[in-house]
């Protein structure tokens, strides 16, 4: 069994069975840990997969000065509660719209017709692909710019616009229905 100095810089030099190992032994606690913090199973496991998709993408510069169990798990807190926070501003934003709906002439219809718009757009960024999923939330919903999203994704701005261009059809498609 390796250190961890030893683990970092093989999966470092790119050691895909050494990362592997790491991510199986640990996955499960990872996940169960999130899910203590976020109370979504689902939620906690994209939580635990971006977080090892990051390791492996940015593996060359990786600097972790604790133990790397302490750094998976911080990591996954702190993630956790970048999480957290998205949750309370689609909230505080659902809460606008409904007490905007209030306030209409036809309340009822317009909260349902907005749970109904956001079932369907749960439908639609389930459907996509992993990385164009990604891509428009980290646009739509985290506000980054594309040049900012392919910077942190180490993918090319093309790849981004072309993503972000099959998630706008889906969503037209699924939308004009």
């Amino acid at each position: 069994m390796f250190s961890d100095s030893e683990i970092i810089e093989r999966i470092r030099q790119g050691d895909k069975q050494e990362f592997e190992k790491l991510f199986r032994s640990c996955y499960a606690s990872l996940v169960r840990y999130a899910k203590t913090l976020i109370r979504d199973h689902d939620a906690s496991e994209e939580i635990v997969q971006e977080l090892f998709f990051r390791l492996w993408q940015d593996r060359q510069a990786i600097r972790i000065e604790s133990s790397l169990n302490g750094y998976l798990y911080k990591s996954v807190y702190n993630r956790a509660l970048h999480y957290l926070e998205h949750q309370k501003v689609i909230s505080r934003h659902a809460g606008e719209v409904l007490a905007a709906a209030d306030s209409a002439s036809e309340p009822v219809t317009d909260a349902i017709y907005y749970h109904e718009l956001q079932a369907r757009v749960a439908r639609v960024l389930e459907r996509l692909p992993e990385r164009s999923r990604l891509i428009f939330r980290m646009n739509r919903f985290e506000g980054l710019k594309y040049n900012e999203i392919a910077d942190k994704l180490a993918v090319s701005l093309k790849t981004v616009e072309a993503d972000m261009g099959k998630a706008l059809r889906e969503f037209r498609k699924a939308l004009a229905e």
